[in-house]
């Protein structure tokens, strides 16, 4: 389904960007908590340094909103038309798929900005 080489790859897996041959997270459960924004410096495979340059991941927090905005939206959408909540329910829902996919949030919008940077190559070897 998800083709190797694609972005949406890379940034549904959270695979090196570059070559997608490794997991750029030292835990890949997004869940554990402690260890939610914990990178390998670089690729093993083709090196890939993940930190291009000081504080360059403060830039995904602009893509964070992007995201958290989207799915506030479609939490209220399934909430108050398809479900047909109440407007304080439907609020309450969207405040509880935030939390619940605070910690995917966070490594998706790692996955989208870094994805923005670099793209991938096949011919890349360490």
């Amino acid at each position: 389904m998800l083709k190797k080489g694609s972005k949406v790859n890379s940034i549904l897996t959270g695979s090196c960007p570059k070559c997608q041959n490794e997991n750029m997270y030292l835990d890949s459960n997004p869940y554990h908590l402690v260890n939610v924004l914990k990178m390998h410096e670089n690729c093993s495979h083709c090196g890939l340094k993940y930190q291009i340059e000081p504080s360059f991941f403060y830039g995904a927090m602009y893509v964070s909103y992007g995201v958290n905005v989207a799915l506030g939206i479609a939490a209220f959408i399934i909430a108050h038309v398809f479900i047909k909540l109440n407007l304080k329910e439907s609020f309450a829902a969207i405040i509880g798929s935030l939390i619940v996919f605070y910690p995917l949030v966070l490594r998706v919008s790692r996955n989208i900005y870094i994805n923005m940077f670099v793209s991938y190559d096949p011919a890349t070897k360490k």
